[in-house]
């Protein structure tokens, strides 16, 4: 069963511009519900929490960033 966008066309009949928007939006989803896991755990742990989840967007962002691999 395929994915299907609100105008209930499957994923991949969209466009490229639209499919990238697609899983922009089931990755901030994924995003939102690691940061509601976050703030569910108890202060001592969030911290370390967010800094983990910094790290990995961060890594994310520098691997996205052709100027970030220059020297």
């Amino acid at each position: 069963m395929s994915e299907q966008d609100a105008g209930g066309r499957a994923a991949e009949d969209l466009p490229a511009e639209e499919q990238d928007r697609a899983a922009n939006d089931s990755s901030d989803d994924g995003l939102l519900s690691r940061l509601r896991v976050i703030e569910d755990q108890p202060l001592e742990r969030r911290a370390e929490a967010f800094s983990q989840l910094h790290d990995e967007l961060q890594s994310q962002l520098e691997a996205a960033d052709p100027s970030s691999q220059r020297g």
